[in-house]
């Protein structure tokens, strides 16, 4: 006898509610399908279903994302890093207390109190006719986050080893919920016998029709809900084996909205709205943004990373505030839709020789006009550099280009063989913006601080 076993996911949604009533609306008409014909079904979250840009997950602190997921029947859901270091430890500890799912993150661990119920490392499902499907979640390992945060992150290899064998004698087809991205989904593939899907995630890779590695069916369904995944396991249960997998992401632009989920995404957004409207600060007049320009908010702003840290010195861009801010009345929402980034202040030491580079690549306007995505960064452009607690003597060229002329620190020339403390977004200790500062040894990072909580602190 063959049974037929439907595999639905998300992965990477970050709040983009814009996609979810047409994708819960396709969940919904497949569930009338697959009960007619009596057929197993599950549906599956591979993390960063959360993110704090949105008002609804803001106002909410990941709860309403949480009835969501609860109200469209989801089964089984891992952590990615949205969830697991933008939130404040007792957040995350509470976040998924209401869940009609189970959360499985084999690779996190709760340091200075006993983990939460809901966490797990594994779950099994169990279908009609007896066939188990054991689903593993593991997440990117930000040991320095995490640390910060009172959680532990392990490496997904150790528990890998610890707990296939475990989990392979209790279950038929084994799953791993992989919040780790594309070249460790790879590796993990090559490296074990006995996995037989993982639906990957993190690095918003889409995987069209399913790959395969060593025996493994890798899937991915990129980001923001412009597709969902869905994947079918056929089990002979005479043979004991899969005898038949494919894997698909199915785009979800065209498809028809659930009006019922629609009408619950603007009741819930009031909501947060509604718990957003705390009062901040008063401003006699408006104050504007500019990203290509230096503009008195977001100077001050700097300024306020740079006393806050403690910091000799401070550099944000410009494209980190949004919109301006009116006159009158100002509420934590006005702060959260200007600055909706989820981006911790960060400090770090570098060399007079490394800050003079930080300082030249900063005026380039290569770097100015990047349209960056990713890495906490929510808006559209990286935008001007600005600086606090040093002079900066720039001239324009022909070309358009600003150079550094001469960098003054307390009144003298910056000094090669001198650290100093540099604070900036975390955003730019990744990536290839700034090596000098990616690389730097020593890291502090400020947690669960995010920068619009410095703005807010600025305006007050």
């Amino acid at each position: 006898m063959k049974e037929k076993l439907h595999v639905y996911y998300t992965s990477d949604l970050h709040s983009h509610f814009e996609n979810w009533p047409q994708i819960v609306g396709y969940f919904r008409e497949k569930k009338k399908i697959h009960d007619q014909k009596g057929e197993d079904y599950w549906l599956l979250d591979n993390g960063d279903h959360v993110d704090r840009f949105h008002p609804i997950t803001e106002g909410l602190m990941g709860k309403g994302n949480v009835d969501l997921l609860n109200q469209a029947g989801y089964s089984v859901a891992t952590l990615g890093n949205n969830e697991g270091i933008t939130l404040a430890k007792e957040d995350l500890h509470k976040l998924y207390d209401e869940a009609d799912f189970q959360v499985v993150c084999a690779n996190l661990e709760c340091l200075e109190s006993p983990a939460p119920e809901w966490l797990k490392p594994y779950h099994i499902l169990h279908s009609s006719q007896g066939t188990k499907v054991a689903v593993i979640g593991l997440t990117a390992p930000f040991q320095a986050f995490y640390q910060k945060l009172g959680w532990d992150v392990h490496s997904p290899y150790d528990w890998l080893d610890k707990l296939l064998p475990e989990v392979k004698e209790k279950a038929d087809i084994v799953v791993l919920l992989s919040h780790l991205g594309i070249n460790e989904d790879e590796e993990i593939a090559r490296r074990y016998n006995g996995i037989d899907l993982i639906i990957g995630g993190h690095t918003h890779h889409l995987f069209q029709n399913g790959e395969h590695v060593e025996g493994t069916l890798l899937t991915a369904a990129g980001k923001h809900g412009t597709h969902l995944g869905e994947v079918l396991l056929e089990w002979d249960h005479k043979a004991g084996e899969i005898t038949r997998k494919e894997a698909y992401a199915v785009p979800t632009e065209q498809m028809r909205k659930d009006d019922q989920v629609t009408e619950y995404l603007r009741q819930i957004r009031g909501e947060a709205v509604r718990r957003l409207e705390t009062p901040v600060a008063y401003l006699e007049e408006a104050m504007h943004i500019a990203w290509f320009q230096d503009s008195p908010l977001m100077s001050r702003l700097t300024e306020q990373l740079r006393t806050w840290t403690s910091s000799d010195i401070a550099m944000l861009n410009a494209g980190v505030l949004l919109d301006h801010l009116p006159a009158g009345d100002i509420t934590y929402e006005d702060v959260h839709r200007i600055c909706p980034h989820p981006m911790n202040p960060c400090k770090v030491e570098l060399r007079g020789d490394e800050l003079l580079e930080v300082i030249r690549a900063a005026h380039t306007k290569k770097l100015t006009e990047i349209r960056l995505k990713g890495f906490g960064f929510r808006g559209e452009v990286i935008g001007r550099m600005v600086f606090a607690g040093i002079d900066i003597e720039r001239r324009q060229d022909e070309d358009g280009e600003e150079r550094v002329v001469q960098v003054l620190y307390n009144g003298r020339p910056v000094e090669y063989d001198q650290t100093y403390t540099f604070a900036t977004a975390d955003t730019f200790t990744f990536g290839r913006f700034f090596p000098e500062i990616a690389y730097a040894e020593t890291k502090q990072y400020f947690m669960p601080e995010l920068l619009r909580d410095l703005l807010k602190k600025e305006l007050k």
